[in-house]
């Protein structure tokens, strides 16, 4: 399937319908059917999504990268919230055909972002700190944490210099309720989104070669600074 067409199919597929999600900053620009296979289930579903502000920004910056070619598959979007604490879920992975939630699970931060809350990021070598934004997945390896996914970042100045800092997706056995239970909070990283050891393999294996990754908390710099939120709001603007 050529990439281009990818979002003429979600139309075919998925019957478009008017809806009003609630906007933090940015006015709806996605395809309301795209939007609407997560929302509508919300009512009575036992499965939590991200906040609605949440998973409409990260779509709108998947339809940014399906249009510019940059996803070898876009049919799976991974979303983190670091503005949650640590000791909540707060990673899933989306299935963008099927509108289905594949996982949804643990994840931590970096030791130099905070403690049980997220809330300094860096981009720099050495900072053991979390970067927000857009990534794209790439390539596993074996690693010191076994089998990892190397990840590119694709926001200049925010997320840039994560192959440079070996920012990946691994495993790590201080992701887990154990822990949590023992210290208030998930072990933390030297800047990478770390998942349950038990998990690593099905996730790793799900999203890698080509998919979206999206690292969000509220934050000014961000969105000031974010080329692809400011390519958004140029497109609604043109």
């Amino acid at each position: 399937m050529k990439k281009n067409n990818f979002l003429f199919i979600f139309f075919l597929v998925f019957p478009v319908s008017v809806i009003s999600p609630c906007t933090i900053g940015l006015e709806n620009d996605i395809p309301d059917s795209l939007l609407e296979r997560f929302v509508i289930p919300r009512t009575g579903n036992s499965i939590e999504l991200p906040s609605l502000h949440l998973l409409q920004t990260a779509l709108e910056g998947y339809e940014i990268l399906v249009q510019d070619h940059e996803l070898v598959r876009p049919e799976v979007i991974t979303i983190i919230d670091f503005s949650l604490p640590s000791d909540q879920k707060r990673i899933w992975v989306l299935d963008l055909l099927r509108a289905k939630v594949l996982f949804h699970c643990l994840v931590s931060h970096g030791r130099k972002s905070g403690e049980l809350m997220a809330e300094y990021f860096s981009n720099t070598p050495g900072s053991n700190a979390s970067s927000l934004g857009f990534y794209i997945t790439g390539e596993t390896y074996i690693g010191n944490h076994g089998l990892s996914l190397a990840l590119d970042g694709i926001e200049k100045g925010i997320n840039d210099n994560a192959r440079e800092r070996a920012i990946v997706i691994h495993g790590a056995d201080y992701v887990s309720a154990d822990f949590i239970r023992k210290y208030g909070r998930l072990g933390r990283s030297l800047g990478c989104p770390a998942i349950p050891e038990e998990l690593k393999k099905e996730i790793i294996e799900t999203i890698k070669s080509g998919s979206c990754l999206f690292i969000y908390r509220p934050s000014e710099s961000y969105m000031s600074n974010s080329q692809i939120i400011s390519k958004i709001v140029s497109v609604k603007k043109g």
